[in-house]
């Protein structure tokens, strides 16, 4: 591709979907800022406040498949921007609503709206740029939108010392419809001509692969948006005692660990494929990482907290690791309902996670408006557990005893079959684009 059209093409299809994934990610966390603002003017207890902050993810994994079908079939530029209209409308209808049900219909309608915003950005990467650039810029994609994230603290901290949370999310609804406005408006349209190949849904989901990697993706990434989206903050008050400045000086540091850990993963995947290594292990590895952070907060492990609470930010941009996993196991028509699929158990377990937690946190009576840390043990103690069965069900295919298995991720040994089913080809001739401009070409 020319530079100029390099550069044109970036701008007209990976910009406008990054911005809009920057939304998705900061409706996504910034609950955890405002959370003490929602318990005092709406009245909300623990499991309140959890469950009105994870029906963004039950609606969301609710919308993955049919938005995955969506986009395989009309093509990511105006699904996207249809949803986020919606999503506008549900941030206005936030901005104005004072009780917990009113909350609750407009947040799952902002769930709604940006449920296609990862995977409509992974999905116009893929249709629009060479295959072998679709892991970076995947990683890519996730680094600046999970800027939102970085947005949620410390910049939203300082907005709400002169502006309401009312007033935030009324900015948040406009920035929402000028951004379903740009993308209708900016990016181009690019047909796909379907192979023969079987295209259907039940080629996910019954593929051994994908159960075999999916509980795993799924219970590390949806307790790490669990933990960073809401209860970090009740953790950091509650159990480490931080004042608010201090609160949100670590959310902020978490969050950039966040960004930084999307490129990271991006680029880390990008290089061990060229060197034949496949990013299952590079999973198992941040799960192993993720699981002995959370172990750290758990038993008190005399660290300082920002460590490990940077290892349960940085496990939820994995998402980078486990869609170059699917990408390598279906072909790219199938993109939409592959992601699809995997994003909804992501965010059904980050729903139970958030949910789960809080029901857990409440069976605690809370001294002074804090809950002890036992609560808090507890509660992060079950989703470990399951964390660790998914790994234990992601190594057993492959190896007859863990030890081998273990030393293999931990060191990415190279030269043997990972997995023990059949192999899988990449399929780059099973997609045929209909021809783009000239200086669209690589």
């Amino acid at each position: 591709m020319q530079i100029s059209g390099a550069w044109r093409l970036t701008a007209r299809v990976f910009f406008p979907f990054a911005v809009g994934y920057y939304l998705s990610y900061l409706f996504r966390t910034i609950n955890a800022l405002i959370a003490s603002h929602l318990s005092s003017d709406a009245g909300l207890g623990a499991a309140d406040l959890g469950l009105l902050t994870s029906v963004y993810f039950l609606v969301f994994a609710a919308a993955q498949i049919p938005v995955g079908i969506l986009l395989d079939r009309f093509g990511p530029r105006r699904i996207q921007s249809v949803l986020f209209l919606l999503a506008a409308v549900g941030a206005g209808l936030f901005a104005v609503s004072s009780g917990f049900l009113s909350l609750l219909i407009a947040r799952a309608m902002i769930a709604f709206g940006v449920a296609a915003a990862l995977t409509a950005g992974l999905k116009s990467i893929i249709i629009w740029f060479p295959r072998e650039r679709v892991v970076l810029l995947n990683g890519c994609m996730v680094m600046l939108g999970s800027l939102g994230a970085v947005t949620a603290t410390a910049p939203v901290e300082h907005l709400l010392a002169w502006m309401g949370w009312r007033q935030l999310f009324e900015i948040l609804a406009a920035a929402t419809g000028a951004t379903a406005i740009l993308i209708y408006v900016v990016v181009p349209e690019r047909s796909i001509a379907l192979s023969t190949a079987s295209t259907s849904l039940s080629s996910v989901f019954s593929d051994r692969r994908f159960w075999r990697m999916a509980p795993l993706s799924a219970t590390c990434i949806g307790s790490a948006w669990s933990l960073q989206g809401l209860w970090a903050s009740p953790w950091l008050t509650d159990v480490e005692g931080l004042d608010r400045a201090s609160l949100v000086r670590q959310l902020f540091i978490m969050s950039i660990v966040l960004s930084c850990g999307a490129l990271l993963f991006g680029m880390t995947v990008h290089y061990v494929k060229r060197r034949g290594i496949r990013a299952e292990r590079v999973l198992a590895t941040v799960a192993v990482l993720f699981v002995a952070a959370e172990l750290a907060l758990i038993l008190r492990v005399p660290l300082p907290s920002i460590l490990p609470w940077s290892g349960v930010a940085i496990a939820g941009t994995a998402t980078v690791v486990s869609f170059a996993v699917i990408a390598d196991y279906f072909p790219p028509e199938l993109a939409g309902r592959a992601n699809g699929a995997l994003n909804v158990l992501h965010f059904g377990c980050a729903f139970l996670a958030q949910y789960a937690t809080g029901l857990i946190l409440d069976q605690w009576s809370a001294n002074d408006g804090h809950r002890p840390l036992q609560a808090y043990q507890v509660a992060f103690g079950l989703n470990v557990a399951l964390q660790i069965a998914a790994l234990v069900w992601f190594a057993l295919p492959g190896r007859r005893s863990i030890t081998p298995w273990t030393s293999s991720i931990l060191f990415f040994k190279p030269g043997d079959d990972f997995c023990a089913v059949e192999s899988v080809g990449l399929y780059e001739d099973s997609v045929v684009l209909l021809p783009a401009d000239d200086d669209a070409e690589w």
